[in-house]
């Protein structure tokens, strides 16, 4: 998968250093798949959620949200947002949708 938006994900992320190491650990999972579905993102996320196009990741246990837009035909990630669970919680990511 080709991952759009890698330089504003960090940058957004550099206020939680606890954040860096899970975030790369995506980044090169997701660089390297092949995902079709929300099923094959769950063979390597489980904890994965979809809302029409946008892709909840679950980052560090939990405590953080990636929000992506998925367009599996042309095998892209668009990062949109990179939150803490109670930024989440305020759903303001939903203007994504």
């Amino acid at each position: 998968m080709r991952v759009i938006g890698k330089r504003v994900l960090f940058e957004k992320a550099a206020r939680h250093a606890d954040a860096k190491i899970p975030l790369q650990v995506w980044l090169e999972t997701a660089k390297e798949a092949q995902w079709t579905s929300l099923e094959d993102i769950r063979r390597e996320f489980p904890a994965t959620d979809m809302l029409r196009h946008i892709a909840i990741f679950n980052i560090k246990g939990n405590a953080y949200r990636l929000i992506v837009r998925m367009v599996f035909k042309v095998k892209k990630i668009y990062v949109k947002e990179f939150l803490t669970h109670a930024e989440y919680d305020k759903d303001r990511w939903k203007k994504w949708l």
